[in-house]
């Protein structure tokens, strides 16, 4: 079923470390039981605070706006995302990939856009349709106000549904990995590669949000995991992309509504997007937190 190693048991150690542990575990067992928690997913945390704020001729990413007369201004309005797993492989230093602790976020290099290639030393590229994901994070308590100076790290499979540091054949590698630090509008930009679907799991990419690039050396500083996806009909348009037909089989095998992260909503973890399979695609996503 699962390519991946088996993290069964590293991944239940680090959800029964976390604050909702016993929610997610809960979550897990009724979504899939243990062949899914091969995969790479968890429950979702759902408290939805929601800010409301004005700005002129501006919409904040994928948050909703009403605009006003012939001013320009526009209302929009912002909600927490919903906290989820880091999953079996997420390379911050919290657990092993076996042999190692893994963690990528002490490697020379980690902070950087592009995230295709491998750095310190590995050397390995990942190939696949290009992507472009820029995120803009924002604070729910002071009216979706931008948070600038914060770091995001984030992470996801490549076409073949392996993770960097952990599945077999990649282990060296550290590819798909990277953390960039949110500018005055709160926002990065992140160029990777579409990433496949493998078997259990809707296609995602995963993200940390640390306070700063500084503290980027201990997941205990985190302030937000969580995870996105993209809409059914991009995934079934860049899967017809070379390198991609594992990743068509495994699609028509899950949905939205079975997948053990994204089966309650996806309102506030579904990307807008442009482009196609031949050019490329950019997703936008407006991450809220609560600061």
């Amino acid at each position: 079923m699962e390519k991946h190693g088996n993290q069964l048991e590293t991944d239940l150690h680090t959800l029964m470390q976390s604050s909702a542990s016993r929610r997610q575990m809960l979550r897990w067992i009724s979504a899939g039981g243990a062949a899914t928690l091969l995969g790479c997913g968890g429950g979702s945390d759902a408290s939805t605070s929601t800010a409301t704020s004005s700005t002129t001729g501006t919409t904040i990413g994928t948050t909703t706006g009403t605009s006003t007369g012939t001013t320009g201004s526009t209302t929009s309005s912002c909600s927490i995302i919903p906290e989820e797993t880091a999953g079996p492989y997420p390379g911050d230093g919290s657990n092993s990939n076996g042999v190692s602790i893994a963690n990528a976020l002490a490697l020379s290099g980690i902070v950087r856009s592009d995230i295709r290639s491998s750095i310190a030393g590995a050397s390995g590229v990942a190939a696949g349709v290009p992507l472009t994901i820029k995120l803009q994070l924002v604070n729910t308590k002071t009216s979706c106000a931008s948070l600038a100076g914060y770091a995001i790290y984030l992470w996801h499979c490549d076409r073949d549904g392996n993770y960097s540091m952990y599945s077999s054949g990649v282990t060296a590698e550290n590819y798909l990995r990277g953390v960039q630090e949110t500018d005055s509008s709160g926002s990065v930009s992140f160029t990777t590669i579409f990433p496949g679907c493998y078997s259990g799991r809707i296609p995602h990419v995963h993200f940390e949000v640390y306070p700063s690039v500084g503290k980027i050396s201990s997941a205990n500083n985190k302030v937000k995991t969580s995870q996105f996806t993209f809409p059914m009909a991009t995934l079934n348009e860049a899967y017809q992309a070379t390198g991609y037909t594992a990743s068509v089989r495994n699609l028509s095998q899950i949905t939205y509504a079975t997948d053990n992260v994204f089966s309650d909503g996806t309102s506030l973890q579904m990307v807008s997007v442009t482009g196609n399979a031949t050019q490329g695609y950019v997703v936008t996503l407006t991450v809220g937190i609560s600061v």
